[in-house]
């Protein structure tokens, strides 16, 4: 159910949201290049230190089904409050962490103060906004968490150069603060009325063990090593957990996710295409960190300044979608945004001279950036805004866990090719593979749209054409797929 808003509520849910995005994706790429510093303060190896990321991939993964899920039955303002106010709290802890494991325990209270926030911001400014302006709404949402996508980088290496790491987390628990006030105010509640306030406990259970064991084993397998008794033992307990949880939803008559969402072709494409790009867009600024840092061998704030331009472009893309959003169908932005991500990646593996470095980067930041940006409006536009925060869960938990996945492999790749060759080969030849997979997927994405064209089942590019056909019933009719 979305609720009558006024103009100012719907500014003031829009800035409450779009503060709270700018917050979670400053936090995420300025401490990237904080890992150091924070190694060396509490006199722990970096591998130590990076359960800092680590321990808030884990929590944020985790908790976005089941925080997208209790906005639609609960109502997505009083999570969205409890969200902000885990990240902010979250934010307090790990400025004033006395050793590395209070720092860890903050970080999982950000990440899941920050799973809830993601999908239920999405389903807020879906129900406050009317239709013909919610794309414009969350493509200028996510413009502004992009911009925190550019600053992040030069946020955290000048902390870490300047004040130190902890100026980092004042920041955002300042930040953050502001926009729960702005929320606490203006947000409007919604829910799915046809949704009882019952929540599938043991689905959520499930679906969270399932999900940390999977990240956790992805994380870590490669320390431990791939064929550990760890990491296989956490194999097997997210195969296990995942498949109670599949059974769980086919039998229950409240589930946390209906699993019929997946038989919506369109939603599977862009999910799909999102989760390529998103991969894509993990693996690039993996490995050009390294590059910056390894090879030419940049401070950490040189490396943010030459992040800026990328980062940059990719601030735009959310805007970029929002105008693209009532021009061309969601599954023709994302086909473009691959093709566009996938030559970069390529050209990216071809060019070490600066002149030429800087732009093809900030072309991939573009291809990549417009790819998981827009995938979070455009399953806005083939779902009811009913599924909103359900829709937007299910997506998030793809984009990060498969990012982690994608991560996780291609340190394997350099850690088994740099014995024999330099680091800079190994980082080439995963950008050529990488960008072969996403110009091969949004090839499959239009393949697989034609044919459904073709049998009537979803309308043609052209915005004007008649729809649906004169050979398809209602019951074919998606959004704007």
């Amino acid at each position: 159910m979305r609720a009558e808003t006024s103009s100012a509520a719907r500014k003031g849910a829009f800035t409450a949201v779009a503060v709270a995005l700018f917050c979670i994706q400053v936090d995420f790429f300025a401490l990237n290049l904080a890992i150091p510093g924070i190694a060396d303060e509490f006199g722990v190896s970096p591998s130590a230190a990076q359960w800092t990321l680590s321990a808030y991939m884990l929590a944020l993964g985790c908790f976005f089904i089941v925080g997208g899920r209790l906005g639609d039955v609960f109502g997505r303002r009083g999570i969205l409050l409890v969200g902000i106010a885990l990240f902010a709290a979250g934010s307090v802890g790990c400025a004033l962490a006395p050793r590395l494991a209070v720092l860890v325990a903050a970080r999982i209270v950000q990440g899941i103060g920050a799973g809830f926030v993601f999908p239920v911001s999405v389903a807020v400014i879906s129900n406050a906004f009317p239709q013909e302006s919610r794309a414009h709404a969350l493509g200028a949402a996510f413009g502004v968490a992009n911009i925190g996508t550019a600053l992040g980088p030069f946020v955290g290496g000048g902390f870490t150069e300047g004040p130190g790491w902890r100026w980092i987390f004042w920041l955002l628990a300042l930040l953050s603060s502001l926009g729960l006030l702005i929320a606490v105010v203006y947000v409007p509640d919604s829910r799915d009325t046809s949704a009882p306030r019952q929540l599938d406990l043991f689905g959520c259970g499930t679906i969270v063990c399932a999900l940390a064991a999977l990240t956790l084993a992805v994380e870590r397998g490669s320390a431990w090593g791939w064929d550990s008794a760890r990491t296989l033992t956490l194999i097997g307990v997210a195969v296990l957990t995942g498949g109670l949880f599949l059974l769980r939803e086919r039998l229950t008559r409240h589930p946390l996710i209906d699993l019929r969402l997946f038989r919506n072709i369109p939603y599977v494409l862009v999910t799909g295409m999102g989760t390529v790009a998103n991969m894509g867009y993990a693996v690039t600024v993996f490995l050009a960190t390294l590059y910056l840092q390894g090879v030419r061998g940049l401070s950490p704030l040189m490396a943010g300044l030459v992040f800026l331009a990328p980062a940059l472009v990719v601030a735009l893309t959310g805007p970029l979608g929002a105008r693209l959003a009532p021009r061309m169908r969601p599954t023709a932005v994302m086909a473009l945004a691959g093709a566009i991500a996938g030559t970069g990646m390529i050209a990216l593996s071809n060019v070490t001279a600066w002149w030429l470095y800087v732009p093809v980067f900030a072309w991939c930041g573009l291809g990549l950036g417009l790819g998981w940006t827009f995938s979070s409006v455009a399953t806005q536009q083939v779902v009811p805004p009913a599924r909103a925060g359900e829709a937007s869960g299910v997506l998030l938990t793809f984009l990060v866990t498969l990012g982690a996945v994608a991560l996780a492999a291609a340190a394997a790749t350099i850690t088994a090719m740099t014995p024999e060759h330099p680091p800079e080969d190994a980082y080439d030849a995963i950008l050529r593979v990488g960008g072969a997979v996403i110009l091969l997927a949004s090839v499959v994405v239009m393949a697989v749209r034609h044919r459904l064209v073709v049998h009537g089942k979803v309308p043609a590019l052209s915005m004007h054409a008649p729809w649906p056909p004169a050979d398809a019933g209602d019951s074919t009719r998606e959004a704007r797929p």
